[in-house]
């Protein structure tokens, strides 16, 4: 599998979610078999396609341009998320004819697999949604029951799936009245003390080891080769980004 870091050259957060969708158009295709993007956002938040049909989406929008955040529309499922560059943005596709089907066991396989590497750092991880959370999800990877730490989405489309993670590293403070904005304006439930962060409940461990570690899940169980998107794709993520900016 390949695995491509870092962002793209001129970090627009919307041809970051563009470039996740052209690749997952190409496995869809046929012209790439699998890869694994994982890079430090530029601060953004991330809106579901749901999302943007509410009443209070433009006011949800102004909250984030108002706090320095990029509002842009993901690629996978799933409602609003709010990330700093003190974050990690996983997206894996692969070529799959049986894509239509697998979505629990991709969620519980790699929902597993981040809660043994949260463990790793001595975090009580621990599988399932907590109450108020922000993209709530029955998969998404906590602390203690307590605090979101990590978020996954899922995106299928004919013989290719993608599968999304945001994992929280820090900045919660930051996080928390700026999701409670956007939410309030989309009206939906949110307790801004479901998000926490690694940082808090692993003082000490790094970003930078953090990474490490879940590329080394990842490499165990897809033995990935490094590499660098293609001119060819990321023209045609350049093609999609006006599916993605707000």
């Amino acid at each position: 599998m390949h695995l491509i870091r870092g962002p793209v050259a001129d970090s627009d957060p919307a041809l970051e979610m563009a470039t996740s969708h052209a690749l997952l158009r190409a496995a869809s295709r046929g012209e790439i078999e699998s890869a694994l993007r994982i890079l430090r956002p530029t601060p953004l938040v991330a809106f579901g396609r749901r999302d943007t049909r509410r009443p209070g989406f433009p006011a949800a929008v102004r909250a984030c341009r108002d706090a320095g955040f990029v509002p842009v529309v993901r690629a996978s499922g799933g409602r609003a998320v709010a990330c700093t560059s003190a974050a990690l943005v996983i997206d894996l596709v692969q070529r799959d004819p049986g894509s239509l089907g697998g979505m629990d066991d991709r969620f519980e396989g790699f929902g597993a697999m981040f809660a043994d590497v949260l463990a790793g750092f001595g975090i009580d991880a621990r599988v399932g949604e907590v109450p108020g959370e922000y993209c709530p999800g029955a998969h998404s990877i906590n602390a203690g029951g307590v605090k979101k730490l990590v978020g996954t989405a899922q995106r299928m489309v004919k013989d290719a799936w993608l599968f999304s993670s945001v994992v929280q590293y820090d900045d919660a403070a930051v996080l928390q009245p700026l999701l409670a904005k956007v939410y309030g304006a989309l009206e939906l439930d949110f307790d801004p003390g479901s998000v926490g962060t690694i940082a808090e409940e692993a003082p000490g461990v790094g970003l930078d080891e953090v990474e490490t570690a879940i590329i080394g899940a990842h490499h165990d169980r897809f033995d990935l080769s490094e590499t660098h998107l293609s001119d060819v794709l990321v023209a045609a993520a350049r093609g999609l980004v006006d599916d993605h900016r707000v």
